[in-house]
């Protein structure tokens, strides 16, 4: 029965951590913008760069 209780602790401390790190991330930004970098790899570019021989 002690393990029980051990492993419910471990449990609850280990899905406190993950939701901290979820907080972390929603107010830090990484989830404003999802759409944007998949699109931009059908983008074209306008830019273009020569090699050094010029081709």
């Amino acid at each position: 029965m002690n393990i029980i209780t051990w492993l419910l602790g471990f449990a609850v401390l280990f899905i406190l951590v993950f939701v901290g790190f979820y907080l972390w991330a929603v107010r830090g930004g990484q989830f404003d913008d999802l759409e944007t970098p998949a699109h931009r790899i059908l983008l074209d570019e306008t830019k273009t760069t020569k090699d050094k021989d010029g081709n």
